[in-house]
This record gives C-alpha cells, sequence and structure tokens, in this order.
C-alpha cells in the first residue's frame, strides 16, 4: 500500500513517514498543498494523510480539487482545528476521516487500517477502459469480444493499470503492487511485462492504449485522435 503523508512540521512529518513504514507501507512525505496535490492526481496513492494548515494550499483545497478531479483514495484529515464546524467542513469536501492534534500514533494506524480496510470491498468487480474490460471474479479479460490469456503478472499489471487509469505510474509503484518488492533487479522485468502485455491487447492492430512516459514510468490512456 502507497500513502502520501502532507505535513509540514519538520519533526511530526518525518515521525508519521517513519512509523508508516515501520507498519511495511510505502510513504511519500510532502510538506505543502501544491506539491502534495500535484502528486496526488499524478500518483495511485491508497490513502492520503492530509494536514489542514498548509503553506500555500490548505489541506481543505487540496480535498476539494482532489475530489473535484474524480480522485477517490480515503482521506484523513489531521489536524489542530477540533471544532466541530471544521470537522463537518472537512467532512462534506470529500475526506473520509478526521483526527485532531495530539494523537497517539497507535490510534492513526488504527484509521489507516480500517480506511484502507474500507477501501478495498468497495472495489468494483468488473473494470472497463475504452473496449477493454477485465473481470477481478473470473479474471476474464476482453478487448471487444476477443478473449485476452494472460499471465498471472500479466493480468496484475493490467487490473493496476485500470484501477488507475490516466495516472502515471512509475516502475516503483509497480514493483510494489505487482511484484510486492523494489524496483532493484526488476526494472527491465517490468518493461519485458509492459511489452507482453502490450503485445496482446493489441494482437489484432487495435489502438495501444499503455503510454511510456518518459522518465515517469506508464500510463492508461486513450491514443490520440
Amino acid at each position: 500500500m502507497r500513502i502520501l503523508v502532507v505535513e509540514d512540521d519538520p519533526r511530526l512529518g518525518p515521525s508519521l513517514k517513519k512509523g508508516l513504514e515501520g507498519n511495511h507501507y510505502a510513504v511519500d512525505l510532502m510538506p505543502n498543498g501544491e506539491d502534495a496535490l500535484l502528486a496526488a492526481l499524478a500518483t495511485a496513492y491508497d490513502l492520503v494523510v492530509l494536514d489542514i494548515l498548509l503553506p500555500g494550499l490548505n489541506g481543505f483545497e487540496v480535498c476539494r480539487r482532489l475530489r473535484e478531479k474524480k480522485r477517490t483514495m480515503p482521506i484523513l484529515l489531521l489536524t489542530a482545528l477540533g471544532e466541530v464546524d471544521h470537522r463537518v467542513k472537512g467532512l462534506d469536501l470529500g475526506a473520509d476521516d478526521y483526527l485532531v492534534k495530539p494523537f497517539a500514533f497507535s490510534e492513526l494506524e488504527a484509521r489507516v487500517r480500517a480506511l484502507l480496510r474500507r477501501k478495498g470491498p468497495t472495489k468494483t468487480p468488473v473494470l472497463r477502459f475504452m473496449d477493454i474490460t477485465l473481470d477481478t471474479r473470473t479474471h476474464e479479460v476482453y478487448r471487444g469480444d476477443r478473449l485476452i490469456i494472460l499471465g498471472s503478472k500479466e493480468y496484475a499489471l493490467l487490473e493496476f493499470f485500470m484501477r488507475h487509469p490516466h495516472q502515471v505510474l512509475s516502475r516503483t509503484m509497480i514493483a510494489e503492487h505487482v511484484w510486492d518488492s523494489d524496483t532493484e533487479h526488476l526494472s527491465n522485468v517490468i518493461d519485458v511485462y509492459i511489452r507482453y502485455l502490450r503485445r496482446k491487447l493489441c494482437e489484432l492492430n487495435e489502438p495501444d492504449v499503455i503510454v511510456t512516459v518518459r522518465g515517469a514510468g506508464y500510463q492508461l490512456k486513450e491514443p490520440p485522435v
């Protein structure tokens, strides 16, 4: 699971990152709202832990813009603003939970686990992108009416792409989600499996929907008209 922590406190931010990484989450730390918004729009995070009182864009505005852009990852707000009106505002803007500072790290851990559990069962069983259909119950993949036979890693790659269309997925993210490992020895392997997947998706000369983003990773995207 990959988590974005947005916290400008020079002690609390690194402490949260270290604690969550100790629980085997991959964690990115951002100190301001502008960078956090860009990262969350470009990266397939499973959860955002978002402080409200941030330099630049505040957490309320980051949350609002993410929901406006149809990003559905759970958002946990962290703040010293404990008044009911602030909690209501955050939840109305699309946040999933709210934790008031100061807090025990064990409570944060419990809320993170609860949000990630809540995220899982709500995933739709049938994913669609253009003419590609993937049924997570049967593991059947179709492009139009054509059944595509995929190996386990090819299937996992396609499912990851289809759960995060239009988002740039780095090799690190792909390695962690598909291989449950880092990219140190997997970069070439990932490229090979991307080629395998492209070949099968485009076997009848269908448009290629997996775009290579130079220096960044790969993206599931409609081909240019």
